[in-house]
Parts: structure tokens; sequence; C-alpha cells
């Protein structure tokens, strides 16, 4: 089985990147893994064209495109996010807009093959758990009009840098295992 595991963060060595790496190396033993960042992709602006919505397909050829080739592969997909003013940071936040040809909400439309499942990570920098709980259902959201059901999540307060998600250790793992 094949683990996808994306850094929704545009920053490839923070906190979210701490994150993922500790499930990636929680998941290798059981699963072909790949990391990704959501901004090793250039992923353009939707243009609220609504073409995709006759055709199934973007007018646009980017990294859109890509990143769900990634998706096709994997058997379990894993979406870390940190908050950005209450909210995932806008890179992700382009790539989902730009997911509408895989959206359940029209035809026709792209497809994922069936039988995939979705985890939810959110990180933010403050103690309350209300904006982790925000991210974690834009995610479930995202992950539910691509027919994904999203199986777990985990959110994790007070991670301002990668020392703070290394010491979130623990947590991360009991997470991972539950994958």
């Amino acid at each position: 089985m094949n683990a996808l595991i994306v850094n929704c963060s545009p920053v490839r060595t923070g906190a979210t990147a701490e994150i993922v790496r500790q499930i990636a190396e929680a998941l290798k033993e059981a699963y072909a893994v790949r990391t990704v960042c959501v901004d090793d992709y250039q992923i353009g602006f939707c243009r609220g064209c609504r073409s995709c919505h006759e055709t199934g397909e973007c007018v646009r050829r980017d990294g859109a495109q890509e990143l769900m080739e990634d998706f096709e592969w994997a058997d379990k997909i894993v979406l870390a996010a940190p908050s950005y003013w209450a909210d995932v940071p806008g890179q992700f936040k382009v790539f989902i807009d730009r997911c509408t040809p895989w959206s359940n909400t029209h035809e026709p439309r792209a497809r994922l093959s069936p039988g995939k499942e979705g985890f939810a990570v959110a990180l933010r920098t403050g103690p309350g758990m209300a904006e982790c709980e925000k991210i974690q259902e834009t995610i479930r959201h995202f992950l539910g009009h691509l027919d994904i059901p999203c199986r777990g999540r985990l959110g994790l307060t007070r991670v301002e840098n990668r020392a703070d998600a290394a010491a979130r250790r623990e947590e991360i793992l009991a997470f991972a295992r539950e994958i």
C-alpha cells in the first residue's frame, strides 16, 4: 500500500515539515511512503471559468494535475496544514480550488480510484484548539468532495517551530499508528 503525506505549508523546513517527517518515518515499515510539499508544485489560481463543469478537466496545465497524480498513487493521504490566520495556507487553498474537476458536485468529472482514506493534521502556535478544528474541517470537506473519507484527525497547539513539533513526537506517533 502507498501513503502520501502532504506538507500543506509553503515552508519546507518548518514545524509542519517536521510533523510530516515523523509521520513518514512511522509509516515506512507498512507503506511505500511519498512526502511532498504543496510548494513543490507550481499551481496557478482557479480562473472561475467553469469549463471543468462541462469537461471534467481544467483548462490550465500545471502542478495541480501533478499533485493529483500523487493522490491517485496513494491509498492513504495525510494532509498536514498549519494555521495561517485561522485557516489553511493560501498555497493549499489554491490547490483545493483547482481540484474542482475532481469534485463530486458536478458531472462530468475526473475521478480518483476508489478505496482511498484521508487523514487531517492541523497545527497552530496558539493554545486554543478551535483553529485546528477549523483546519481539520476544511481538509475533511475537501477530501469528502473527492470521495475520500477522512478517517483520522490530529490537532496540535503551541507548535511554532521544528523543535516544538519534535517535542510532540509521542502524540504524532500515536496518530500515525491509526493510519
